[in-house]
């Protein structure tokens, strides 16, 4: 692929999952809700809730909406979603897409009864799936890929002789990054793509058993976590306990988790496949100290996903670390905001500077990454504004030359400012005074042992991704 040739991708979500099912009976809705509240850094645009009583009718009923969870739901609605065994979603999507009905999970009914589904990640062959359903007569209510999965998996699930081996099925069709959990009527099924692109655990209270994105939200409804599903497995959590089929898994050393949880995505306190976020933020902060010194009197961290990488590269370096913003918590995330004009605005009301912090001092700030450029400049015009007499910027990922395929909201080269401008440019752009990225041999050190993806900094995709703009397919 050349360089500086335009790529858009598809729709792209970076969501968060979460299941639970009761095998003593009691209802999951109130555990559900607190475990979408801890993910909610995943998703801000929309959420839902779809449960069902494994004794009773087995009827599936949901809730969901565009907002944040404590928007969506009250104490009524949890109460009247009765039922042992459920699941659900957090959603964020690029621009065109936040639609009500693009919310998820997804309830479909078909011949076998009734198929709840929530989804992360995103297909590189949703596209080609979507036409070949459509051409047997499917008609779709939604336009994300989760759609193209729900109808597979049912379908699948007409010719076999379980839910397990129709998402078994359906995975040997889709290709792309993907954890999902799944209900049917009496089990809970959670899979992650073979390379293990998204990440999904599993974890376990009394007789009530989990399974999220992140590790952060079992321990927020009081559970005990079990263990991360592996890449490529399927696991089924049923009265009778656990089974698991890693049949899909690639060999050993081609996974390809993406390292991007890792430097922003999870939160501080969740830990993946075997990983402490905290601490690889922490070896990220020290491996930029090392890489790019300079003389400075204060170190400190853009809030939140900044704020580790800081706290390591003044550990590595010796100079003192502090606080220089006080942040406004009610305002989301700007990197996931659909469009860049709302981007900006709340740049503007999401940090202050404290001005007594960095009056008169030469600062180091530690972002995680610059995407389009547009927040950095802006925070570092405000540190300059407060008094501050040089900015020295220090990123925790290397720069985004390449667009991704499997659901970071990344979507088109043109607004990469690293695809098009050299490191002095975008320093220059930016306002800082010197600025300094993560060496790209250096990523390893955050996560040893673990193989991960980093296509959108070298261009080296795990799998065939789509030469073509597929950006609005479904629109």
């Amino acid at each position: 692929m050349n360089k500086f040739e335009k790529v858009t991708t598809g729709t792209g979500e970076e969501c968060g999952v979460f299941g639970a099912y009761g095998l003593d009976g009691e209802d999951v809705a109130a555990s559900i809700y607190y475990g979408l509240f801890a993910l909610q850094h995943r998703g801000q645009e929309s959420c839902g809730i779809a449960v069902t009583d494994t004794s009773g009718e087995r009827k599936m009923i949901s809730k969901k909406g565009l907002g944040l969870v404590n928007d969506v739901f009250d104490e009524e609605s949890l109460s009247s979603l009765k039922g042992n065994l459920g699941i659900g979603h957090v959603r964020y999507s690029t621009a065109g897409a936040s639609r009500a009905e693009n919310a998820m999970p997804l309830v479909i009914n078909y011949i076998k009864g009734t198929l709840a589904i929530a989804h992360n990640g995103n297909l590189t062959n949703a596209v080609e799936l979507r036409k070949e359903l459509e051409y047997t007569g499917a008609i779709f209510q939604t336009t994300i890929d989760s759609e193209v999965i729900a109808y597979h998996i049912a379908r699948e699930r007409i010719k076999t002789h379980s839910a397990e081996q129709a998402v078994k099925a359906a995975m040997q069709k889709i290709k792309g990054a993907y954890a999902l959990v799944v209900s049917s009527p009496r089990k809970m099924i959670g899979a992650r793509d073979p390379f293990g692109l998204k990440p999904l655990c599993i974890g376990k209270r009394g007789d009530t058993y989990y399974l999220a994105s992140e590790s952060c939200a079992i321990a927020a409804v009081g559970g005990e976590f079990v263990r991360d599903v592996e890449p490529g497995e399927i696991v089924s959590i049923t009265k009778d306990g656990i089974t698991s089929d890693t049949s899909l898994a690639v060999e050993k050393g081609q996974e390809a988790r993406c390292i991007f949880e890792y430097i922003y995505f999870a939160r501080t306190d969740s830990k993946i496949d075997g990983v402490n976020v905290y601490h690889a933020r922490i070896v990220a902060g020290k491996a930029l100290a090392e890489s790019y010194p300079v003389e400075a009197d204060l170190v400190v961290g853009v809030p939140d996903s900044g704020l580790v990488a800081a706290k390591g590269y003044s550990e590595g370096s010796g100079i003192p670390y502090g606080m220089a913003f006080h942040k406004n918590s009610y305002v989301g995330r700007t990197f996931i905001k659909p469009k860049q004009s709302q981007r900006e605005s709340s740049v503007k009301i999401k940090l202050n500077v404290i001005e007594e912090v960095v009056k008169g001092k030469r600062i180091i700030l530690v972002d995680d990454s610059i995407v389009r450029g547009t927040t950095s400049a802006n925070i570092i015009k405000m540190l300059k504004k407060a008094g501050a007499k040089e900015v020295h910027v220090r990123i925790s990922s290397p720069p985004f030359l390449y667009p991704c395929y499997f659901g970071t909201d990344v979507p088109s080269n043109e607004q990469l400012i690293a695809h098009t401008h050299t490191k002095d440019e975008i320093c220059k752009i930016i306002g800082a005074d010197t600025l300094g990225y993560m060496e790209l041999e250096k990523l390893e050190e955050m996560i040893p042992g673990l193989g991960f993806c980093d296509a959108c900094f070298t261009g080296k995709y795990p799998m065939e991704v789509p030469g073509k703009d597929v950006s609005h397919a479904f629109e």
